[in-house]
């Protein structure tokens, strides 16, 4: 894996997509606080070292709001890499107020006819999860859920509180 590009890759998908606002999401961004985060460099990536269950089991964090492990997809299907973040969740993440999100382009993301997957990596997203229900509820209470299909929302909010209630 050619890290120096996956990490180009990926703020090029951050800074191009997530931070900004889309028609289809109801003018929106994909990720509400995402340019917040990379603007005060509270933002980190990583190179994927092992497998996500290992490389997470003792994430630092530091000062950081999301830290990305990035892996190459063709050496994990989109299967096991998803039951491996949500193994390290239930087992490591959870206990400390933690919580990782996948993206593999194998396992595609459609929220109102967008995709929102980074497309060329599989991404483990590790954030504090009492900070991202605390955003979670903030946007919601905008309408920012408005309209999403209830399977992937349910997906989305395991292990998290559903902000919508």
């Amino acid at each position: 894996m050619d890290f120096v590009q996956a990490q180009i890759d990926i703020i090029t998908w951050i800074t191009t997509f997530v931070e900004r606002p889309h028609p289809a999401l109801h003018g929106w961004p994909p990720c509400p606080f995402a340019r917040q985060a990379r603007v005060q460099s509270q933002l980190e990536i990583r190179p994927g070292v092992i497998d996500p269950y290992t490389d997470l089991m003792h994430v630092d964090m530091g000062e950081r709001m999301v830290v990305i492990y990035v892996y190459d997809p063709t050496q994990i299907d989109a299967s096991r890499f998803v039951q491996q973040i949500d193994g390290v969740n239930r087992g490591f993440l959870l206990a400390r107020d933690l919580i990782a999100l996948a993206d593999h382009p194998d396992a595609p993301e459609d929220v109102l006819g967008v995709s929102m997957n980074q497309g060329r990596w599989a991404l483990a997203m590790v954030q504090p999860l009492t900070k991202l229900n605390q955003f979670a509820r903030q946007i919601a209470a905008k309408g920012y859920y408005d309209g999403w299909s209830e399977d992937y929302l349910h997906d989305l909010f395991q292990h998290r509180e559903d902000p919508r209630q």
